[in-house]
C-alpha cells in the first residue's frame, strides 16, 4: 500500500514563503533575460536558442536535485509527517523528485502544441524574426500569471473525487480527439477574442518597430504585434486547460505542480527558436502527445484507484518518456511525404 497517498507534504500554510521566493527568482530571471541578454531586438539564432534551452533545462534539473535534497532533510525533521504510520522520509523525498521530473517532462511535451501555434501566428501576421522574442517574452509572462491562477483553482477542485474523474475523462477525450482530428490551418481573424479586441482598440495594418501600441490621429492604436500577442496568450490559456489537469494526474502537491509547470514554461521561447524550422519533421509527435493525454487521463479515472490511490510514479515517467521517444523516433524514421507540384 502507498503510504504517500493522502499525505500533504507541502501545505501552503507552511510553505507560503517558498512560493514567494520561487516567484521572485522567476521574475529575476525574466528581468535578466529581457533587460540584459535580449535588450536589443534581434533574430534569435539556432545556436543562441540551443544555449538558452540548455540553461533552462539545467536550471529545472538543478531545482529537481535541490528539492530532493531539501525534502530528504526537512521531511525527517517534521513531527507531523513522522507521526504518520509507515511514513518513510527518504522514499517521500524520492517520490517528490520523480513527480517533479515527470511533471516537467509532461509539460515540456505538451508545450510542443504551443510551439506550433507560435509558428502559425508569426507566419500569419508576418512578424519579423527580430521581434518574435519580445512577443514571446510577454506571452510567457502572461502564461505564468494564468498558470498560477489555474493551479490555485485546480488545487482546490482536485480535492473532490468527481472533479478528478471529470478531468480524467476530459483528458482522454482530448487525447483521442487530437489523434483523429486532421490538422487545420489557423484562422486568427475568426477568433472571437480578436474581434472583441478590435471593438475597444483600433488595429493598425502596419508594423511600427517592436511597439505594441502607437499614438495615431489622437487615439491609441494597437499594432499587429499586439494582435499576435493576444492570440498567443489566449492559445496558452486554452492549452492550460489540458496541461494543468495532466500534471495534477502526476502529483496532488500544488507546489510540485507549480514549480514543474513554471520551469517548463520558462524554456518555451528558446525551445521555439530552436525547433521552429524543423517542426514539420516531427509530424507523428501529435500522436505521442495524444497517447500521453490518454494515459494521464486513465491514471485519474482508473489506474490510481487500482494501485491503492497512486499509480507508481516511476512507471509513469517510464511510460510517458517511452511514448514521447517512440513518436519522435518514428517521425524521423518515417518522414512526412512532400507532395510534388503537378504530380497526381
Amino acid at each position: 500500500m502507498d503510504t504517500m497517498a493522502g499525505v500533504e507534504l507541502f501545505p501552503f500554510a507552511e510553505y507560503w514563503w517558498f512560493y514567494g521566493v520561487f516567484t521572485l527568482f522567476v521574475l529575476g530571471m525574466l528581468a535578466l533575460d529581457l533587460g540584459v541578454f535580449h535588450r536589443k531586438a534581434h533574430a534569435v539564432s539556432f545556436k543562441e536558442a540551443a544555449g538558452w534551452t540548455v540553461v533552462w533545462v539545467s536550471l529545472g534539473l538543478l531545482f529537481n536535485l535541490g528539492i530532493y535534497q531539501y525534502a530528504s532533510t526537512v521531511f525527517a525533521g517534521n513531527p507531523r509527517l513522522m507521526s504518520i504510520d509507515g511514513f518513510d522520509p527518504g522514499l517521500a523525498a524520492q517520490q517528490t523528485a520523480l513527480e517533479f521530473l515527470t511533471g516537467f517532462v509532461v509539460e515540456k511535451a505538451l508545450a510542443v502544441d504551443n510551439i506550433f501555434v507560435f509558428a502559425m501566428v508569426f507566419s500569419y501576421f508576418a512578424v519579423p524574426a527580430a521581434y518574435q522574442h519580445r512577443i514571446l517574452f510577454y506571452g510567457i509572462l502572461g502564461a505564468l500569471f494564468f498558470r498560477a491562477i489555474f493551479i490555485s483553482i485546480g488545487a482546490v477542485l482536485m480535492q473532490y473525487y468527481w472533479v478528478v474523474i471529470l478531468a480524467g475523462l476530459f483528458l482522454i477525450f482530448t487525447g483521442v480527439k487530437m489523434a483523429v482530428t486532421p490538422d487545420k490551418a489557423m484562422e486568427p481573424e475568426k477568433n472571437p477574442v480578436l474581434r472583441l479586441l478590435r471593438r475597444f482598440v483600433p488595429i493598425s495594418s502596419e508594423l511600427h518597430g517592436d511597439r505594441f501600441f502607437i499614438l495615431k490621429e489622437g487615439r491609441t492604436w494597437g499594432t499587429p504585434l499586439l494582435v499576435a500577442l493576444v492570440i498567443i496568450e489566449v492559445s496558452d490559456i486554452i492549452f492550460a486547460i489540458d496541461s494543468v489537469p495532466a500534471i495534477f494526474a502526476i502529483t496532488d502537491e500544488p507546489l510540485i505542480v507549480f514549480t514543474s509547470n513554471i520551469f517548463a514554461i520558462l524554456g518555451l521561447r528558446s525551445m521555439y527558436f530552436m525547433l521552429a524550422n524543423v517542426l514539420d519533421r516531427f509530424h507523428l509527435l501529435k500522436y505521442g502527445l495524444s497517447g500521453i493525454l490518454v494515459f494521464v487521463g486513465l491514471k485519474m479515472v482508473w489506474l490510481n484507484k487500482v494501485f491503492d490511490g497512486h499509480f507508481p510514479i516511476g512507471w509513469s515517467l517510464g511510460i510517458i518518456g517511452s511514448i514521447l521517444a517512440i513518436s519522435i523516433v518514428a517521425s524521423l524514421a518515417f518522414p512526412k511525404k512532400v507532395e510534388q507540384p503537378g504530380v497526381v
